[in-house]
């Protein structure tokens, strides 16, 4: 990478020499995504992408260009489209950029892999799902009615240089799998997944995750549980108290704080599309004067966090990557910022929030790790021991959220019932609701740091034109009292 690094340092001087801020990115990605359904291959495929993009800031007018062609007549047209885009934006004054408070990005940073996927043959690849696969079938069961197993890995390697002085490269690998099985009746369907549902686990590692997850072992469980829903009564209707699984937990972080305290948001940058906040910026210039929930939310951004997706040296701007609170003692503090909106606000640096979906997208605040920090309840055991009643809700199914990130209603693949401390009969079909703050409210405990654990989510949309992130949120199970369920 040290060519294409020179290379774009080159562009940025040639920039400087004009007196034009800019910043240009080298990106290159290949992503393979492998799959076995019913006993056959469904899915072999790789995509390869590779191109530089420029971004430079003339006066108060920003411009964007990128180019497939990685030479240096390539990313010196991008950087003269750029510079005329830049121009032809109405004419304004330079709003404010927050500095780099830690300098420019220097060096190179590279996550966690122990075994390259990439290494691996495909048909030793297919060869674990097709087991992982099988296992879901194992015992003939009819009403079995498909069954899958996937994987997925990405590698992208990152060259950035600006105006500021930056000189950085980058490497990351995402791996994860998953099973699924839906079983069938000629009355009702059910899903169970594992480990989690939509893309499975994924998270900045090599191969070691996918066997590390047990697949083929926990198939059989995975099937038995899809058949069991089929007859398990449906959810009751009512106000229960709630015990939410991690995963599930990670999802409402993701769709009720982290979309919520997205700075460009709470800004009207995203209006037209992503939508807005119930969070208003007088509540960050006032930090401390808005109650997000009870006592026992915490919550922090955390972009060092070892082997999540939204984890990385530097983000997009060349801002190094670092933790912060967000909420503490459900209290809000901060908000997830990049160095325009940062310094609209008057903050003093960016949250380090700014990432881009490829060479070809501009960088837009987006989500680092943002987690609900581990309570002091114990163990899982320990959180039911001392429910004495309600239900546990566990693997998501679907989602839906207003665009002020306010009111929301979400279904889960199977709830529990908790009776006197311990897990009872299996209910299909649950799902609950409620409005943020109340909700985040209602929390009255969560579980020690034993319990906790990174879930990702690869499927973050915003921005215009659509931009498609890759996140993790850190989460132990928790529980929620008086939460309206079974209303859908």
């Amino acid at each position: 990478m040290s060519d294409v690094l020179a290379l774009l340092v080159e562009v940025c001087e040639a920039a400087a020499a004009h007196g034009v801020h800019a910043e240009a990115r080298w990106v290159h990605t290949r992503d393979e995504a492998l799959a076995v359904r019913n006993g056959e291959v469904s899915e072999v495929r790789t995509d390869v992408a590779e191109g530089i993009g420029i971004r430079v800031r003339v006066g108060g007018g920003w411009g964007f260009a990128a180019t497939r062609e990685v030479s240096s007549a390539g990313a010196h047209a991008a950087l003269t489209r750029a510079i005329a885009v830049a121009r032809a934006q109405p004419v304004a004054a330079a709003g404010p950029f927050a500095p780099l408070a830690h300098g420019p990005a220097r060096g190179h940073w590279a996550g966690p892999c122990e075994v390259d996927p990439f290494a691996l043959s495909l048909e030793a690849r297919l060869a674990h799902l097709h087991a992982a696969e099988a296992a879901l079938r194992a015992d003939g069961d009819a009403r079995i009615v498909v069954t899958s197993a996937h994987t997925r890995s990405r590698r992208t390697r990152t060259a950035l240089a600006s105006t500021d002085g930056a000189a950085c490269t980058q490497e990351r690998t995402e791996t994860g799998a998953g099973v699924q099985a839906v079983a069938a009746d000629g009355e009702e369907t059910q899903v169970r997944s594992y480990p989690m549902s939509h893309d499975g686990d994924v998270l900045l590692a090599g191969w070691e995750l996918v066997t590390g997850l047990d697949l083929a072992g926990h198939a059989p469980r995975v099937a038995a549980e899809a058949v069991e829903l089929l007859t398990a009564p449906v959810c009751p209707e009512g106000v229960r108290d709630v015990v939410l699984h991690g995963e599930q937990l990670a999802l409402q972080v993701h769709e009720s704080i982290g979309h919520a305290l997205e700075l460009d948001r709470i800004l009207l940058g995203e209006a037209s599309y992503a939508g807005t906040s119930w969070v208003q910026a007088d509540a960050l210039r006032a930090a401390g004067s808005l109650r997000y929930g009870s006592e026992h939310l915490h919550v922090t951004a955390d972009a060092t966090l070892p082997a999540a997706l939204g984890s990385f040296g530097w983000d997009d701007e060349g801002v190094a990557a670092r933790r912060f609170p967000l909420i503490e003692e459900g209290v809000l503090l901060a908000a997830l910022s990049a160095r325009q909106s940062a310094a609209e606000i008057g903050l003093e640096e960016s949250g380090g929030c700014a990432r881009a979906d490829g060479f070809a997208r501009q960088p837009i605040v987006r989500m680092t790790n943002v987690s609900l920090e581990p309570g002091s309840a114990g163990s899982f055991a320990d959180l039911l021991a001392d429910t004495e009643s309600g239900l546990y809700l566990e693997t998501n199914r679907s989602w839906s959220i207003d665009d002020r990130r306010l009111q929301f209603q979400f279904a889960t693949e199977v709830a529990r019932e908790i009776r006197g401390g311990e897990l009872g009969r299996l209910y299909r079909n649950p799902s609950y609701a409620g409005v943020t703050p109340e909700f985040w409210g209602s929390m009255d405990a969560v579980c020690s740091a034993s319990e906790w654990r990174p879930w990702s989510f690869t499927n973050c949309g915003k921005g215009e034109p659509g931009q498609v992130m890759a996140v993790s949120h850190g989460t132990a199970p928790a529980r929620f009292r008086g939460v309206q369920v079974g209303v859908a």
